[in-house]
């Protein structure tokens, strides 16, 4: 069975037909949004109303004694008296159990001992997603919320699948009862982290930004802080730092340095910060694992790729991302194949399978090229660096340090000779991107032909979060293996056929990609939309995965166009980005 990671936004969808209590909402808010059992834990739970069983709670049944009745020697009075003494001097005087108790610490004591955790805020977030079966319109909004926490420069951190898709973001300090307007100003996708500011002055007052630490070693104590589910409160929840490598950032489809940690990181934490024994922040927290054989596994994003994020939006006033390099690597542990590629027994490097057509360095490197080393730092045959004492790490992590538009020295091995070159780093452009920027689906109609192109998000929303398995074979061969040929290409489909009598007898092509129109190549959506719109030929064809092919008459297909899109409320043959 595969594991489940599941991201820490707790959400609940606002219909005014559902009347359910806390504890439904916490069973709805576990399940919605894990997109594959090894997923980030999805964000947040909104409000909920108390249990009803909180109010039984401690309601026993009443006796009733009769006033001529007394109790059997030595037993215990269940009742004290109306004048307050106690039969047999059993029971203990109110005043008597008040000193008792120790006093509870006054709020400037607690306030003084954890100051860090006045910097916690509680995200609460509407969302409207877009539809990709009806590209056209949004699907109904809902409410979540999760975690995050003040830094310097009135800004607050939390993670980007905790205001994805956001129509509405507000914030609630801890002991507050207000909740402030706040305005994202960058969401960072590949690393799941967003940025956002409170314009309100009174938000800033009385609270310290909280203070970022050194990435921690193995065993050394976090503390994850925020809001999950299971109440309305501050949790706080430690452990060790059990793990160090390079993780899957599902929200994102990349991969990045990440802490795994034994603390529970639940519905609701993600965005809030993970802190060590003196009180700074070393990560964000932002998604679990979830599996029968798995217990207490969470994942926590540290420093590095925090500070590489906040940079990147201080250097450039908004994100960029994370460069990569656009190829494909074997591994050189075979001692054969190291002869062969011309390697020394001192040599050790990773072999160039495929380059990105797109990438920079396609320009300069080429198959069977073995990278040696980059910025001077010596890769292994198995594809990791020195990370610290006694620890390694894949060479991705020297990229991620990197800038977009930075430069790298790579060192290569080519037919025996080691030549070197400096490589411009860009962000990797997939032919199925891992995501659409927060912006609209692409579509088009014709004759009740819905195109459309694949994203990760699309295939996601198709099939649900088991995609890789559930989806067309080609369509996920091509997710996982296709290479864009330019900047501009797009794997444009036939996302389904909206019926007519236009088009009998294609109703049950849906996903299938679209080859060619008129025998020319289909490169992106645009492409297409402008192909179909000035086609003056008598009929048109269009040719499909499969070899199917789909014919019809362009006059009587075009004036169909409008009757559709009439019948099915739809305002536009093709979406805004097209009609540019």
């Amino acid at each position: 069975m595969k594991p489940s990671q599941k991201r820490g936004r707790k959400h609940k969808r606002q219909d005014a037909s559902s009347a359910e209590n806390a504890a439904g909402d916490a069973k709805d808010a576990s399940l919605i949004e894990s997109p594959s059992p090894l997923s980030p834990e999805p964000a947040s739970a909104s409000e909920a109303n108390p249990s009803p069983s909180r109010r039984n709670r401690g309601r026993g049944k009443k006796r009733r004694l009769n006033n001529n009745q007394s109790e059997p020697t030595g037993q215990r009075s269940s009742l004290p008296h109306q004048n307050g003494d106690c039969s047999n001097g059993l029971i203990v005087s109110g005043a008597a159990i008040s000193e008792s108790i120790p006093a509870a610490p006054s709020w400037e004591t607690v306030v003084k001992a954890v100051p860090s955790m006045d910097a916690v805020v509680k995200v609460f977030c509407v969302h409207t997603e877009p539809n990709f079966s009806l590209p056209w319109q949004r699907k109904r909004q809902y409410s979540s919320g999760s975690s995050g926490f003040i830094i310097g420069g009135r800004r607050v951190l939390t993670n980007a699948h905790s205001v994805e898709h956001h129509t509405q973001v507000k914030l609630k300090k801890r002991g507050s009862d207000t909740k402030y307007l706040a305005t994202v100003l960058a969401i960072g996708t590949e690393c799941d982290i967003a940025l956002l500011t409170v314009n309100d002055d009174e938000f800033w007052e009385g609270v310290s930004p909280v203070e970022f630490g050194d990435l921690p070693a193995l065993q050394d104590a976090v503390t994850v802080v925020g809001y999950p589910i299971g109440g309305d409160t501050i949790s706080v929840t430690s452990g060790v730092v059990s793990r160090m490598e390079i993780l899957s950032y599902v929200h994102g489809s990349t991969e990045l340095l990440g802490l795994q940690i034994d603390a529970a990181i639940n519905s609701g934490n993600s965005g809030g910060p993970a802190f060590n024994d003196k009180g700074r922040c070393v990560g964000i927290a932002f998604q679990s694992l979830k599996h029968e054989d798995a217990e207490n596994i969470g994942y926590v994003i540290p420093t590095p790729v925090i500070g590489h994020f906040i940079q990147d939006y201080e250097k450039h006033n908004k994100y960029t991302g994370f460069p990569v390099i656009g190829i494909e690597w074997q591994k050189m542990e075979n001692p054969d194949l190291r002869k062969k590629m011309g390697m020394e027994s001192h040599q050790k490097g990773v072999r160039i399978r495929r380059i990105e057509p797109t990438a920079p360095e396609s320009q300069v490197l080429k198959p069977s090229d073995i990278i040696l080393s980059f910025d001077g730092v010596n890769i292994a045959n198995d594809g990791t660096v020195p990370f610290r004492h006694g620890e390694r790490i894949g060479f991705s992590y020297l990229i991620s340090q990197k800038y977009t538009g930075d430069s790298a020295l790579v060192k290569i091995l080519r037919n025996k000779e080691i030549l070197e070159f400096n490589i411009k780093l860009a962000i990797h452009k997939k032919l199925i991107p891992g995501h659409i920027g927060g912006k609209p689906p692409s579509y088009f109609i014709v004759a009740g032909f819905v195109f459309t192109t694949v994203s990760v998000p699309y295939l996601r929303s198709e099939y649900g979060k088991e995609y890789e398995f559930d989806a067309p074979v080609k369509l996920l061969d091509k997710h996982l293996h296709a290479m864009a040929q330019s900047v501009d290409e797009q794997l444009v489909v036939v996302s389904q056929v909206l019926v007519s009598d236009i088009n009998i007898g294609y109703e049950e092509i849906v996903n299938t990609q679209v080859l060619a129109f008129n025998g020319k190549p289909v490169k992106n959506l645009k492409c297409l939309a402008e192909m179909v719109e000035n086609c003056d030929d008598e009929y048109m064809e269009f040719s499909l995965d499969y070899d199917q092919i789909v014919v019809l008459q362009t006059k009587t297909a075009k004036e169909a166009t409008l009757d559709i899109l009439t019948t099915h409320c739809i305002p536009s043959a093709m979406s805004d980005d097209l009609k540019n």
